[in-house]
């Protein structure tokens, strides 16, 4: 269990290395992340520096970097930057490397191929690959994958291809430990061969993810499945928009560290906070502490109201 952190900011836009520090502890220890992606997407790796992602590389390891995997992104439009990149991170002390799909320039197989095989040469971490078309414009094809997991440290790929077809066949065929990038298809990939989940919605229900994943490994599908569909509100909630600002929109609201999101990106609106107040409400997510009883009238309009006071 995986989540992939957001970057904590300031009111001016800064990052607030403090919020960082406070906001890693909190996914490991009461969220029970065995792991964080830092420096991803979800991180705005495209509007951080090269300084600021070593610094919070630096600061998230200094944090939980004894009881957690730390994996830095990497990953650009530029094989050459992305090797400097997976350099800086490896000095850091990261435990692996994340890997996107070069994106708008839309290079042919046999350049993702170059391009992958040339950063995984430069540094000793293994890494894992994140194939996101949607995001990316250009998908990693599965032969590309089958010949890429031949590097001996191309070990994991993050997979938000929502193809489970394309999925199954390269876990058949390589030993590519699968990670789930889509949500909504966390228990749909665990049960085709998947190790495991990169999420962003581990912000605030990564605990009830971890229990999903030990249930299905136990053989208890149905407790699985419960928690599956007792998380889709979250999962649809959360994805309304862009999901840096829904996640910063949602831990604001219980008081976790999280701030501003920098431009292009805006900031959650009034109507998109109440609507994600609902899908909480609706799934019984009550904050830090989790999960409400699935007992619970989880809906009802005074499960909204509860969970808004003290928030606005």
């Amino acid at each position: 269990m995986l989540t992939a952190m957001i970057t904590p900011m300031l009111d001016n836009g800064e990052v607030d290395y403090d919020g960082v520090a406070r906001l890693a502890t909190y996914l490991v220890d009461e969220q029970r992340n065995d792991g964080l992606i830092v420096n991803g997407t979800t991180g705005e790796s495209a509007t951080t520096s090269d300084e600021e992602k070593e610094r919070i590389l630096r600061t998230v390891i200094d944090a939980v970097g004894d009881r957690a995997t730390i994996v830095a992104g990497a990953g650009s439009n530029d094989t050459r930057h992305s090797i400097e990149l997976a350099r800086t991170a490896e000095r850091a002390g990261a435990d692996g490397l994340l890997l996107v799909t070069p994106y708008y320039n839309r290079p042919p197989q046999e350049g993702l191929l170059r391009h992958f095989t040339a950063i995984a040469d430069a540094t000793g971490l293994p890494i894992m690959l994140y194939d996101i078309p949607g995001r990316t414009g250009t998908p990693i094809d599965s032969e590309t994958l089958v010949r890429l997991a031949e590097h001996p440290r191309i070990v994991a790929n993050k997979d938000a291809k929502d193809d489970l077809g394309a999925s199954s066949w390269v876990m058949s065929r390589t030993d590519l430990a699968y990670y789930s990038g889509s949500d909504m298809l966390n228990l749909p990939l665990l049960s085709i061969g998947a190790a495991g989940f990169v999420s962003v919605v581990g912000h605030v229900v990564g605990s009830e993810l971890h229990d999903m994943i030990d249930a299905y490994r136990a053989g208890d599908v149905a407790r699985a499945l419960d928690i599956h569909r007792r998380l889709i509100p979250v999962y649809r909630g959360m994805f309304r928009t862009q999901g840096v600002i829904t996640t910063k929109a949602v831990l604001a609201m219980f008081g976790l560290p999280a701030g501003v999101v920098r431009a292009p990106l805006l900031d959650a609106s009034p109507e998109l906070k109440e609507l994600l107040r609902e899908d909480l409400a609706m799934a019984g997510v009550k904050g830090p502490t989790g999960l409400a009883s699935a007992h619970e009238d989880a809906a009802s309009g005074r499960e909204a109201e509860r969970l808004t006071e003290g928030t606005a």
